[in-house]
């Protein structure tokens, strides 16, 4: 019986054409072009749902949801056996993170793209393409989530982050690694997350920005995100969640406006914890009111903060783990 594949386009790297030398049209081909030109074997039965021709920087949340309703509307045909979607690399770990925690289906949704475009020496387009459909039709990515497939690595959702403006391999999961591999055509998965949440939509998402701290900060952004109408905020901190004491007023006037604050770190490894007691640390934070982010990365945490203001019934915990 023959595999079902429906393949979703959103634009990116991965559909582009150059329109001078050096400079590309993100979005410029089509899904059923795209798909020509990716030698499959027999056996699989493709389908192509074009939504967007939008390089990735264009896309906000209301492009998300559009991809999400396409995604569920596919998923409605039992007979499908998984979903790719293609898209630029920018924004990819945020749209792919937005799906895993907004759908909710057993079956295997697959985000990919490319570094190169497809008319490039060496492009990954294809390789990327293939590799993604043989993912998304595996059974062993059953109940696994969303996941991001990239240079023949498959990643989680939750911890995948672009890390090389360029290169092929251009994606990676610090301190976790990928989940498996595809190597000739073969789907070889190695470990699984444990556990998987999901959140139901129900009101509009909100605002919530991320601001990030270095030293010298004050709470010049935190003050202009309140003013702007941010229902929350992410602080990117330092180490084990540090901010400097400039900003404490700025944080104090927020909490004050019932704007959540979540606390993540930018480093790469490693959760937020209270581990100091001065002003500004993690545990001062914590005492005023601030959620500690755990190991999420800013651009997650905002992600997964904005889902649980939209959602039903949703209270926001005191930290962020699940």
């Amino acid at each position: 019986m023959n595999k079902k594949i429906t393949l979703i386009t959103t634009g990116g790297t991965i559909a582009s054409k150059e329109i001078n030398k050096g400079l590309l049209d993100s979005g410029a081909i089509s899904g059923m072009e795209l798909a020509s030109l990716c030698d499959l074997p027999e056996g699989y039965e493709l389908k192509i749902v074009d939504i967007m021709q939008l390089p990735s920087m264009h896309i906000d949340y209301d492009a998300m949801n559009v991809i999400r309703k396409a995604i569920e509307n596919e998923l409605k045909d039992e007979t499908v056996d998984g979903i790719v979607v293609t898209h630029g690399t920018d924004s990819l770990e945020e749209t792919a993170y937005f799906l895993d925690i907004t759908i909710n289906d057993y079956r295997p949704i697959v985000v990919t793209g490319s570094q190169r475009s497809p008319a490039e020496v060496g492009t990954d387009v294809f390789s990327n393409l293939k590799n993604s459909i043989y993912a998304a039709s595996s059974e062993l990515l059953h109940n696994v989530g969303v996941v991001v497939v990239f240079n023949e690595r498959i990643y989680s959702a939750k911890y995948v982050k672009k890390v090389h403006a360029s290169n092929l391999q251009g994606f990676e999961s610090y301190g976790y690694g990928y989940l498996g591999i595809i190597d000739n055509d073969v789907v070889s998965i190695y470990q699984k997350p444990i556990r998987k949440e999901h959140y139901k939509l129900v009101k509009d998402i909100p605002r919530v920005d991320i601001v990030k701290c270095h030293t010298g900060s004050d709470g010049v952004f935190i003050n202009a995100s309140i003013a702007a109408g941010a229902k929350g905020i992410v602080l990117e901190g330092v180490g084990r969640g540090q901010v400097t004491p400039m900003m404490l007023d700025a944080i104090q006037y927020a909490l004050d406006q019932n704007v959540v604050l979540v606390m993540t770190t930018s480093a790469e490894e490693g959760k937020v914890y209270p581990s100091y007691g001065y002003k500004g640390s993690a545990h001062d934070l914590k005492m005023r009111g601030v959620i500690l982010g755990e190991d999420y990365d800013s651009k997650k945490a905002r992600i997964r903060l904005s889902v649980l203001l939209a959602a039903k019934d949703e209270v926001v915990p005191e930290d962020f783990s699940y």
